[in-house]
């Protein structure tokens, strides 16, 4: 079987499919730092909001136990909500 020039001219050599690896290796590269870079992004994110957590439930606790002091020091008794409604 015969290939014609035109045909000749597009068989890939061997240069051209190790450099058509290394453009394939490098777009990986490139698309696993930009994945990783976004992960860290939302470790970070997860990671201030669990601090920013951590300190609201300790500002809650200690605002609920000033609140419980102050109504010892008054004789208030805490009542259940469903009597309330």
């Amino acid at each position: 079987m015969t290939i014609t020039p035109e045909q000749f001219n597009k068989i890939a050599t061997k240069e051209d499919v190790k450099q058509s690896i290394q453009e394939s290796e490098e777009r990986v590269r490139k698309d696993i730092s930009g994945v990783l870079s976004a992960v860290d992004g939302v470790a970070k994110e997860f990671k201030d909001h669990k601090t920013e957590h951590t300190a609201n439930l300790a500002a809650h606790d200690r605002m609920q136990g000033e609140i419980n002091d102050i109504k010892d020091n008054i004789g208030m008794k805490s009542v259940p909500i469903k009597d309330v409604i």
